[in-house]
């Protein structure tokens, strides 16, 4: 039984959706996010940017069991790669690469102890991107890769899989289809399914990772089959 699990990004979009679905487990949630407005069972404010944010999640995590993270937080940057600054650069792969390896890290000893699990949120840009977004698709694509990597290394300890989103109704991409003069119906429309995901769609293959025991190093692509098809056609 999943009895206690740390989900960074909690108070909204995909975050708020794993809230709800581990909570529905069972499970006490901690959620990790500049905001307090979670309905999470403990608000832990932590700035994901910082180097020291693996320390700071073990000194508010205290002496309480682990059994799993949910790295789901993350930040978006539209900007061509050209126009991207050195620091705009740093802080997309901060928040984004650095922080679920800082978080995972600092909590690895909690997770080897409980046999426990980690799942990284990270998107489809991993594997099939757009124009604009090079910074944001470097630190997706790193985050499928430190995935593997981990699975590896903490084999059979603590198991470490992947989701990758597509197109899925939350505040970021609402953001970047009102910065591209797009809309939700247009982007609907070209997806194989006809429509976008929803984040609970998205926190229930989060749980299906966090409770299958033998399911580690994957990558379960959630994108309505939007990777599966030419772009040519």
């Amino acid at each position: 039984m999943i009895e206690r699990v740390v989900v960074t990004g909690a108070s909204s979009g995909i975050g708020a959706a794993c809230v709800e679905a581990f909570q529905g487990l069972g499970a006490e949630v901690l959620g990790v996010d500049v905001s307090d407005s979670s309905r999470a069972d403990d608000h832990l404010q932590i700035d994901l940017a910082g180097a020291d944010c693996g320390k700071r999640l073990l000194e508010l995590c205290g002496s309480r069991t682990i059994d799993g993270l949910i790295n789901n937080a993350g930040i978006g940057l539209d900007k061509a790669a050209v126009d991207t600054s050195a620091g705009e650069f740093d802080r997309v792969i901060a928040v984004n690469l650095r922080a679920p390896f800082l978080l995972a890290s600092a909590l690895y000893p909690a997770l080897v102890e409980a046999r426990g699990f980690v799942v990284n949120v990270a998107s489809v840009h991993a594997v099939a991107t757009s124009r604009f977004v090079a910074a944001y698709a470097a630190s997706k694509g790193g985050l499928v890769a430190l995935t593997r990597a981990l699975a590896i290394e903490w084999a059979p300890d603590v198991r470490v899989n992947a989701v990758l989103p597509g197109a899925v109704e939350t505040e970021m991409l609402r953001d970047g289809l009102f910065r591209t003069g797009s809309s939700l119906a247009d982007l609907a429309g070209r997806q194989p399914l006809g429509r976008i995901g929803s984040p609970r769609e998205v926190a229930d293959a989060v749980s299906f990772l966090a409770g299958n025991q033998f399911t580690t190093g994957a990558a379960l692509t959630i994108d309505g089959g939007a990777t599966a098809q030419l772009s040519t056609e």
